[in-house]
């Protein structure tokens, strides 16, 4: 059975000392930049991270989701993406019955899958409800106003049925922009990985697998409508200290966003 119960960000309770507090020196690199040459920063940066498996006997994306989206009043319990619901981590998939792994950029948009890298990296991936995962596949992420309700009941994420899109609940609509801002920074297309783009308009060809995701203009008010809060930033340290060594730049400095996409 499924916990309907939302965790706000006022409730969340740290693991260690200090949350949200950004390594000395960390992004000096980038200091006094702006639009491309700032994004360029940041990618070498964060570019050089620690790389899980997606499922494996030892350390995997599970695991990191386990930690990354527990829930802080039933410890057991993994917080779903786009519900808010709670459900039992240790069932994993569970043919079905549990949680699964939500890529919040679609993996078919670059043709990535589950390879490490753009395919494993925990700053875009979260517990999401198996049925309604399988509503968003691979929509573009812009305003809407059909409120999807499945069997569970209502989720407060919304589609549309006149174009391929996907608005998620308030609580997290920012934080989806910043981990979309995030991977279209994170993977340029060096070292043979996929160079991701975010685009402003909605493409006619919904089943393309270019490197693209859309719709900016939107992603880029979701961010300013829902600003960075503690649930982000214990998630930010947590992929930081314990897993992939690398920082979401949009988390701890959510100006940069402005700085890069403003115009």
């Amino acid at each position: 059975m499924l916990n309907k119960l939302i965790v706000f960000s006022s409730i969340v309770v740290t693991h260690f000392l200090g949350f949200g507090q950004i390594p000395p020196g960390y992004y000096d690199h980038a200091a006094g930049l702006s639009g491309t040459e700032l994004k360029a920063a940041l990618n070498d940066i964060i570019q050089e991270h620690v790389q899980f498996p997606y499922t494996s006997r030892d350390t995997d994306i599970w695991d990191i989701l386990k930690h990354t989206d527990q829930d802080t009043i039933d410890t057991n319990n993994v917080v779903l993406l786009y519900s808010g619901w709670s459900k039992n981590g240790a069932l994993e998939y569970d043919g079905g019955n549990g949680w699964s792994r939500e890529h919040v950029w679609a993996k078919s948009r670059g043709a990535f899958g589950t390879k490490p890298g753009p395919g494993t990296d925990a700053h875009a991936l979260r517990p999401a409800d198996v049925t309604v995962n399988s509503a968003r596949n691979n929509r573009w992420f812009a305003e809407c106003n059909e409120e999807y309700v499945d069997g569970d009941g209502a989720t407060g994420s919304y589609r549309s049925s006149s174009q391929w899109v996907w608005k998620p609940r308030d609580e997290v609509k920012g934080d989806v922009a910043r981990m979309i801002f995030y991977m279209a920074t994170r993977y340029e297309g060096e070292n043979g990985e996929v160079d991701l783009e975010v685009i402003d308009s909605i493409p006619s060809d919904n089943k393309t697998n270019l490197p693209i995701h859309a719709k900016l203009s939107d992603l880029y008010k979701w961010h300013l409508e829902d600003p960075v809060d503690d649930w982000e930033r214990r998630r930010n340290d947590i992929i930081y200290y314990h897993y992939q060594k690398n920082r979401n730049p949009f988390i701890d400095h959510p100006e940069f966003v402005e700085s890069i996409w403003g115009d």
